[in-house]
């Protein structure tokens, strides 16, 4: 009980001031129940954090951005299958729907099948590797194969990758003592806490931003000129 699935961040825009007030929120939870944080962006009810967060280019920065800052935060992690890769939802026709709720619903309802498609291993056409048989339970576009598993661990920039770093150094070079996190001052659009010794900084405006002279340990898009572009989140040295 004491782990209890928390989805404030899976409820949460992509805003400054509603992320903030998510974990500040979520924080004050734990602690009066003394009880380990929860975090999750995704899961199986709802849409995939791409397609939450804008779709397309952008709202794969913004997924990338705010998977840096959920696994900067103390605590229990949950990773929905898929989300490591940067999967989107899928567009699904109405013949192919699985989920009761669009029987239950009349078919006016299309329910959660857009995030529940088979994960996509290797291989340049589907099945990609999710089974032996092409007819999966659900269709898997044709179009992902660059972001099959496979394809992403020979991409040192991907999402994949990402994620494995961000998660080596979570288990690493964070030092996470109970509840150790500090809010930062910053701009409205900006985020800024040190947590476990780790700075995490996201930038939510329109705006590249200055960063502070510390060791970048990691960030989810390329610096423009030594600063934080927009949509993304990087972690250096705390001190």
């Amino acid at each position: 009980l004491h782990m209890g699935f928390s989805c404030r961040l899976v409820r949460t825009e992509f805003d400054a001031a509603d992320i903030r007030n998510a974990i500040a929120s979520s924080l004050a939870a734990a602690a009066l129940a003394q009880a380990s944080p929860t975090w999750t962006l995704a899961n199986h009810d709802v849409e995939r954090e791409v397609t939450r967060y804008g779709g397309g280019t952008r709202g794969l920065d913004r997924a990338r951005a705010m998977a840096l800052v959920m696994l900067a935060l103390p605590g229990a992690v949950f990773i929905y299958n898929g989300e490591e890769l940067g999967l989107p939802n899928v567009d699904l026709p109405d013949a192919v729907l699985q989920d009761p709720v669009w029987e239950r619903s009349g078919r006016t309802e299309r329910g959660r099948d857009g995030c529940r498609v088979p994960m996509p291993w290797h291989g340049t056409a589907p099945p990609f590797g999710f089974s032996t048989n092409s007819d999966t339970w659900l269709p898997m576009p044709t179009d992902w194969a660059p972001l099959t598993v496979a394809a992403q661990t020979e991409d040192p920039t991907s999402t994949l990758a990402l994620f494995r770093t961000a998660l080596s150094l979570r288990r690493n070079m964070f030092r996470f003592t109970a509840l150790d996190f500090r809010w930062l001052p910053s701009d409205d659009d900006v985020l800024v806490f040190l947590s476990g010794g780790v700075l995490c900084i996201l930038n939510a405006g329109p705006d590249a931003i200055p960063l502070p002279r510390h060791e970048i340990f990691v960030s989810s898009s390329p610096l423009v000129e030594g600063e934080l572009p927009p949509d993304a989140a990087v972690w250096l040295r705390g001190s």
